[in-house]
């Protein structure tokens, strides 16, 4: 049976749901680079970071924080994740402001070059003569309908996309986990 793959997002129509801000470090000042948590690649530690409530509402297990995008997850998600895919994630303990509990930053450790462009509804490409991105010339500026070439995956469960950084895919295993464990605020959509 083919592995199947899943975009996981947030779930932007849960009610009176909360919205994050890009993580900070301790004394409240931005980080050097908001994106590195899409990025698809190992990490050093971390310093201590918070995650500023953009607008209060009902906390989630899965939110995407800010205009970096960073994973944010409560411990409950981590620890799927911890016992499906611990070789292809890390994760960075954050405060979230107003919060007793635990969250954690999750950081995919893998980029695979794995988009089946000849199955999306819709790519684009940057060019090298396009000034304002020309170091990303050859990566999307847009997918739609996203699909993956299941062969280039390997072994991976959890993992970014080359050139394509933002979706978070894990594999139907890692999904149903989540599932299982009644994860609020993510969807999946298949790729």
């Amino acid at each position: 049976m083919e592995r199947r793959f899943f975009a996981l997002s947030a779930d932007m129509y849960v009610k009176g749901r909360w919205y994050l801000s890009d993580p900070v470090d301790s004394e409240g000042a931005e980080i050097d680079d908001i994106w590195q948590f899409t990025e698809g690649r190992p990490l050093e530690t971390q310093e201590p970071l918070r995650i500023p409530i953009q607008r209060p509402g009902e906390p989630l297990d899965i939110e995407f924080a800010g205009a970096g995008k960073a994973p944010v997850v409560s411990e409950r998600v981590a620890a799927v994740f911890r016992e499906q895919a611990s070789d292809d994630v890390q994760f960075f303990p954050v405060r979230v402001d107003g919060r007793a509990e635990p969250y954690f930053i999750l950081n995919a450790v893998r980029t695979l070059r794995c988009i089946d462009e000849a199955a999306c509804r819709e790519v684009q490409h940057f060019t090298a003569d396009e000034e304002m991105f020309a170091e990303r010339a050859g990566q999307y500026r847009y997918v739609g309908g996203l699909r993956i070439d299941k062969s280039k995956v390997g072994g991976a469960r959890v993992f970014r996309l080359w050139g394509w950084p933002l979706p978070l895919i894990v594999d139907e295993e890692v999904k149903e986990a989540l599932e299982a464990n009644g994860i609020f605020g993510g969807k999946f959509e298949e790729v």
